[in-house]
């Protein structure tokens, strides 16, 4: 569907994420990966549905786009969880820690976008509630030993084995907790590629 509208853009994602090429591949969209290593540090006064988008913006600043049919993706996840804000793990006890306080409770997971072009800015949020079963430190533990906790916000992917065993509900899309709100991305691309 979009693919007909894209043809005369040249989109990057600017994004190590496999998961997030996944996703836009599935929209039909052909795209360049371009990543550039940014501070993703954030001011201590933006509240939790603040965050997310501000690093997605912060993330397309980086880049000066110099042709007219250049579009750039960036995105972004952060988790809140017991009051504090959950980036990625550095370490196997950082992500036990994470893991664990999901355990029996339910946290959000906050994914934004940022969608520039040469004059042109779109920023959006979704935020969406998950609800994890009582997880046994056996169980914590082998996730961590045996898939790749510390490239995510949280220290777990809602597709792998403890998403699968642990998560009991979800208010929300899915695709926001994986790390990119596809409706919404769909939607303003959509938009933009139309009305050009």
């Amino acid at each position: 569907m979009l693919k007909q509208y894209a043809k005369n853009w040249e989109i990057i994602l600017a994004s190590k994420s496999p998961r997030r090429s996944e996703l836009i591949k599935n929209l039909g969209l052909e795209f360049k990966s371009i990543v550039k290593n940014i501070d993703e540090n954030f001011p201590n006064d933006l509240n939790k549905n603040q965050i997310a988008s501000y690093i997605s913006e912060k993330k397309a600043d980086a880049f000066d786009l110099q042709k007219n049919n250049q579009l750039l993706i960036t995105g972004d996840t952060i988790i809140y969880s017991n009051g504090k804000v959950l980036g990625k793990p550095t370490n196997k006890k950082e992500a036990y820690a994470m893991i664990e306080s999901f355990s029996g409770n339910i946290h959000e997971v906050i994914s934004a976008f940022c969608i520039k072009t040469k004059d042109k800015k779109i920023i959006r949020t979704d935020c969406v509630k998950v609800h994890f079963k009582a997880l046994e430190s056996d169980e914590i533990n082998y996730y961590i030993n045996e898939f790749s906790p510390y490239d995510k916000a949280g220290a777990y992917g809602i597709q792998e084995w403890i998403g699968q065993i642990g998560i009991t509900k979800i208010e929300g899309s899915f695709y926001t907790v994986m790390g990119m709100p596809i409706h919404l991305l769909y939607e303003s691309l959509k938009n933009i590629m139309i009305s050009e």
